[in-house]
């Protein structure tokens, strides 16, 4: 076993960089319950490992006594003395109580010991690493798949994508290269502690500041996200600077910085809004490039609510919702997004019908009396006012005391 070992410990140091001294520690604990397997009782019982040759001892603490009565803590004195000449009773000394067949006898269970507590060890030494690093952004390769999560080598550790923080759309093979963000480092869950994210919307944001010089340098800052990952995200940007345009630096020169940015994102689109303290003027920016009619805000139901021409709707609320969504999600604000109603043509008989039945609503005018007015010409209140009398009179159907009624019911109006 001890060549073993040696080797391990040479692997685990160049390959996986863990501290050799942090190992030997490990190793040496691991050992110590397979120790008192093989040795049985012994007091304070500590195994010692050779680093660079692997050889293991297994040393007890023992009491020094003229007669021993418990050899599990007890050694005779002539016995010390032959290795420690000049000790005396009373004396504690440790004690070299290694058998001859314990490296055999071990070498199963400390080998399984000590894979464990190296496993720990490496967790361990990736969690202080990384833990400092989350909302990082990590490139790595795709290693392999375990039941739905993507395992991701990033060289020092290894990281895990989970189904919940898949792209919907995207498929990965072996050997592919990704960024993710780094969303948790946790010790505790089998298989890679890194959990890390294609889907969180972080993930976008970081990827600005990585290209945008203008946010590295705070001139530009990012006020917002919202994201449905794989299909559309929108982000709200603002300068400090009254000279710095946040749009045009977060797009580049033709468009550069954005293309970098959805090239990482495998395609998805991404909106670049201007950011404005005023709700109507950030809500007009986000919903772009649909033409608004109106806004008029709901302080009370924390709602803006939108009316857009008839050609504009589908636009505004976007495919499936997508583009109302993602606004609602940028500004905080409901959205809701209505066309404007669309004014019908009356036709000649239906002018003629209304106007009848305006007239209808005068007392002592029956609905026949008011549509052979109308068809007459008289199609308001304020004809039949201005009317004669004898020019009620000469018309068929209405005889001068119908005329009168007319007359005084349209006067009676005033």
């Amino acid at each position: 076993m001890n060549n073993e070992l040696v080797a391990i410990l040479d692997y685990l140091e160049r390959d996986r960089g863990l501290d050799r001294d942090v190992l030997v520690q490990v190793i040496e604990e691991s050992l110590v319950s397979a120790a008192r397997k093989a040795v049985g009782p012994a007091n304070e019982l500590r195994v010692k490992l050779d680093p660079k040759t692997g050889d293991l001892s297994a040393i007890a603490k023992l009491t020094v006594v003229a007669e021993v009565e418990h050899p599990e803590r007890e050694i005779a004195l002539d016995r010390a003395r032959a290795r420690m000449p000049e000790v005396e009773v009373g004396a504690e000394v440790e004690w070299e109580v290694t058998p001859r067949n314990f490296g055999r006898i071990s070498a199963q269970t400390a080998k399984q010991a000590i894979m464990q507590r190296l496993r720990q060890a490496e967790k361990n030494r990736v969690k202080d690493e990384y833990t400092d690093r989350i909302g990082d952004v990590l490139y790595g390769v795709v290693t392999r798949f375990d039941q739905g999560d993507v395992i991701i080598d990033f060289g020092r550790a290894e990281g895990v994508v989970r189904p919940q923080d898949r792209v919907p759309g995207e498929d990965y093979q072996a050997n592919d290269h990704i960024c993710c963000i780094l969303t948790e480092v946790n010790v505790n869950r089998n298989g890679p502690i890194l959990v890390v994210s294609r889907s969180a919307p972080d993930l976008v944001k970081k990827l600005f500041e990585r290209e945008v010089t203008e946010i590295a340098e705070g001139i530009v800052s990012i006020k917002a996200v919202a994201r449905e990952p794989g299909f559309r995200s929108k982000i709200a940007v603002h300068s400090k600077d009254p000279k710095v345009d946040p749009v045009g630096a977060c797009v580049g020169i033709r468009g550069s910085r954005v293309k970098t940015i959805v090239r990482e994102l495998n395609g998805e689109k991404v909106d670049i809004i201007r950011w404005d303290a005023d709700v109507k003027t950030y809500v007009t920016n986000a919903l772009q490039p649909a033409q608004l009619k109106s806004l008029q805000i709901d302080e009370e139901k924390h709602q803006v609510r939108i009316i857009v021409d008839a050609d504009q709707l589908s636009l505004a609320i976007g495919k499936r919702g997508q583009n109302a969504r993602l606004t609602h999600k940028l500004t905080g604000w409901k959205i809701d997004i209505k066309k404007i109603e669309e004014k019908r043509e009356i036709s000649l008989e239906e002018r003629i019908q209304q106007a009848a039945d305006e007239l209808a609503q005068l007392p002592g005018i029956s609905h026949e009396v008011a549509v052979v007015l109308v068809h007459n010409g008289f199609l308001s209140v304020d004809g039949l006012q201005a009317a004669n009398l004898e020019d009620l009179v000469a018309i068929d159907g209405i005889d001068e005391e119908t005329a009168r009624s007319i007359k005084q019911s349209a006067a009676e109006q005033r």
